[in-house]
């Protein structure tokens, strides 16, 4: 066997000649819309449906149309009916439907609502096509021969109204892709007008803001909306429409995105329950019917509905984005516009299309006027051209014979040749010559029309205003200003539920939901280590953490995993930058930094210290004197004032009123004499009242600064250490002994 020969080829003579053809083809002949906003399978679909006289005409079955289309179009018949599908009623793809339908044509909305079988749906044009066939018959648009010579086709659909941005159009070629929005058809007459106005602003005005079918909200950004009209690039954000059943407790979603499907949507909020996300909701169904899409969420009690919704904004398609990219095939070559660019190339090939039929016309007129000009001739002396048609001994020497007697012209002598006989009377032939006159004066009108660009414009604008009002429908999707929408805070985008935290000795941190500990209150914990603190909360607030160290460190209770009961949970020291011999004394879980931080020292002063001034603008975890660097015996978090028991190490007691300590704004402020100092005494703790037994608390009560009273026989102080279980300390034992004449007995 001989050596195959190897032949060198250049890649870029390879490319030029085998690739580039079919790259063409698909840009220019399949994938990018042309000026008449169709692309060319739209076109040969319903100009297919036009020879069939659907029009007019009744319903017919899908498949009738596929099998017809097919002589003019080289594809398989499930491509050509799914692209009629896109075009229909049912489908709810455009916003100005072209083809009326009956039968199941799936759903735009829906990637699991397929369309049925052909042979099952109906199919006819609708009643706007009127506007993209008028005239058609008219030379208006150049016709070319069909894939295999058998018939011809139009290139383009001499369509009396910018179709081309009053649907949404799609489509994906070789190295560039299209993406065009769709305006409601009255909005977009109306920006037409103007432009022919010369009336620029006027223009931009009229467009409010792109239309979907699918309706919802779109959120309108000025400048954006600006440069996409400009430029025909960029992207505006769309979001659904919601309503909420406060009897039911439901969130009934109507309206979607143009973008999306419901499916996607439902996956990604079943997608946030199951991750534990989003616990606001219970359930979660699609009931769509023949009413239209509706997408049910069970809300469990107490959510908040809107705080709800703006989470699912950020986090689903339920908001989405529409990528611009104005880019259609104009005069052969793919070109990417603003809506004004877009407008003037439509503009120009509408009033090419007007002058193709408007002269047309007047060569139609100008036809039958020379016809009836030959005629006029033949009337006066009608005996003479029958005595010629009756002497003449051949059929074909009668118009010669005509020609040469009356002086006119072959296409004139076939036409008097070709009257029946019945017609030689004066009436008819009187009748007919009287619309010289007409013919004349329409020919003058025309030839003015014609060579008078500006009434050319005037009567597309007169157009454009009776389309408006013979086919122009309300707003679908609905413009919401961008200004009054609230800037997401990062707690908007966290599920909200509450929750107890836990605090351990040992330095270990738990959050646990209410409806996770249902009863279950007894929590796991290293040997020896017992709990010192258990506060309510809320998972979209913040957490303050007190150290020994006089500093706060401060997180998010959204950013920690849910703990359980039968967790040990977070260790501080993993969370927070504390130091080797650092301690968490204290936590004050918040939402809004309401209420005050109390903080007691040995030197017998307190500091009232508002929670607010533990709050920052910027995201800070540390904050450093937190409070008074003196030795700290009580810290504890109010919401309002309450009665306290300072309890000194010689046994005196003080019962005072936490209103009577001054608010202080400094953090580290040293705050105010609450018990004086005696014998170089010093404060060892603050009691509540609930922690003493008192037979009379008014005796210890006093105005501060005061020294206090010496502790009554009878009168019980006791603070028990609930982590040594059996080993609780009575605080008498930290008081010095006092003598007999020292305890008012």
């Amino acid at each position: 066997m001989k050596n195959p020969k190897i032949q060198k080829l250049n890649v870029v003579d390879t490319l030029e000649t085998n690739y580039m053809p079919y790259a063409m083809s698909v840009i220019i002949s399949r994938a990018l819309p042309e000026i008449d906003g169709l692309k060319p399978s739209h076109r040969k679909i319903l100009y297919t449906m036009y020879n069939m006289g659907l029009l007019k005409g009744n319903l017919t079955k899908s498949a009738n149309i596929v099998g017809q289309t097919m002589r003019i179009h080289p594809h398989g018949d499930m491509a050509i009916y799914e692209t009629m599908v896109r075009m229909t009623v049912g489908n709810q793809s455009l916003l100005l439907p072209l083809v009326e339908s009956k039968g199941n044509f799936g759903r735009a909305y829906s990637r699991d609502m397929a369309f049925a079988s052909p042979r099952y749906t109906e199919a006819k044009l609708m009643s706007v096509m009127n506007e993209f066939f008028a005239a058609i018959n008219k030379d208006t648009v150049p016709f070319v021969p069909n894939y295999d010579n058998t018939t011809t086709e139009p290139t383009l659909l001499p369509v009396t109204f910018p179709s081309i941005l009053a649907n949404p159009n799609q489509g994906i070629a070789v190295g560039m892709a299209s993406n065009i929005c769709s305006f409601n058809l009255v909005e977009l007459c109306d920006a037409t007008i103007k432009l022919i106005d010369d009336d620029v602003e006027g223009m931009y005005e009229a467009l409010l803001a792109p239309d979907f079918p699918s309706g919802g909200e779109i959120i309108k950004n000025p400048a954006e909306l600006r440069r996409i009209y400009e430029t025909g690039l960029g992207s505006f954000s769309m979001r659904s429409v919601y309503h909420y059943d406060a009897k039911e407790s439901v969130i009934e979603i109507t309206e979607i995105p143009y973008t999306t499907t419901i499916e996607a949507i439902m996956e990604k909020i079943t997608s946030l329950i199951k991750s534990g996300s989003v616990k606001e909701i219970n359930d979660l169904r699609d009931e769509t019917d023949l009413k239209g899409l509706k997408l049910t969420l069970d809300l469990k009690r107490n959510t908040d509905p809107d705080r709800l919704m703006a989470r699912l904004f950020k986090q689903t398609p339920l908001q989405d984005s529409f990528s611009c990219n104005f880019n259609l095939i104009v005069k052969g070559h793919p070109r990417v516009m603003g809506v004004q660019h877009i407008l003037g190339e439509w503009l120009a090939f509408r009033m090419e299309t007007l002058s193709r039929q408007l002269m047309y016309e007047r060569g139609e007129k100008q036809r039958q006027l020379h016809l009836l000009k030959g005629l006029e001739i033949i009337m006066l002396d009608i005996d003479k051209a029958i005595a010629i048609i009756r002497n003449t001994d051949k059929e074909k020497q009668v118009v010669p014979n005509l020609m040469e007697s009356f002086g006119i012209d072959e296409v004139q002598a076939e036409y008097v040749a070709e009257i029946k006989l019945r017609h030689l009377n004066r009436e008819y032939l009187l009748k007919q010559t009287k619309n010289i006159s007409d013919l004349e004066k329409a020919i003058k009108e025309l030839t003015s029309l014609i060579e008078s660009p500006a009434r050319q414009k005037k009567q597309i604008a007169k157009e454009l205003k009776r389309i408006a009002d013979t086919y122009g429908q309300p707003r679908k999707t609905q413009i919401i200003s961008q200004e009054k929408l609230p800037e997401p805070s990062p707690t908007l985008m966290v599920s909200d539920y509450n929750l107890k935290v836990f605090l351990t000795r040992d330095g270990y941190l738990k959050k646990i939901p209410l409806t996770s500990l249902r009863g279950n209150f007894d929590q796991k914990m290293k040997p020896k280590d017992c709990l010192i603190q258990e506060m309510d909360g809320e998972n979209r607030g913040e957490l303050i953490l007190f150290s020994n160290r006089q500093k706060a460190y401060k997180l998010k209770l959204y950013e920690l995993e849910d703990s359980k009961a039968s967790d040990l949970g977070y260790y501080l020291p993993n969370l927070v930058p504390m130091d080797q011999e650092e301690k968490i004394i204290y936590m004050v879980p918040t939402t809004d930094y309401s209420g005050v931080m109390f903080f007691a020292f040995a030197n017998g002063k307190a500091a009232k210290i508002p929670l607010s001034s533990y709050e920052t603008k910027t995201n800070r975890k540390v904050l450093a004197n937190a409070y008074g660097n003196y030795p700290l015996r009580d810290i504890r978090f109010m919401l309002e004032e309450k009665l306290l028991i300072a309890v000194s190490n010689i046994n005196k007691v003080l019962l005072f009123d936490t209103a009577q300590v001054s608010l202080k704004t400094t953090r580290s402020a040293s705050g105010v004499q609450v018990i004086k100092s005696k014998k170089g005494s010093e404060l060892v703790a603050i009691l509540t009242p609930e922690e003493v037994e008192f037979k009379k608390p008014s005796y210890y009560q006093a105005n501060i600064p005061a020294v206090g009273t010496y502790l009554k026989k009878g009168d019980q102080l006791s603070l028990q250490d609930e982590c040594e279980e059996g080993e609780n300390v009575s605080l008498m034992e930290l008081l010095e002994p006092s003598s007999e004449n020292e305890t008012g007995e």
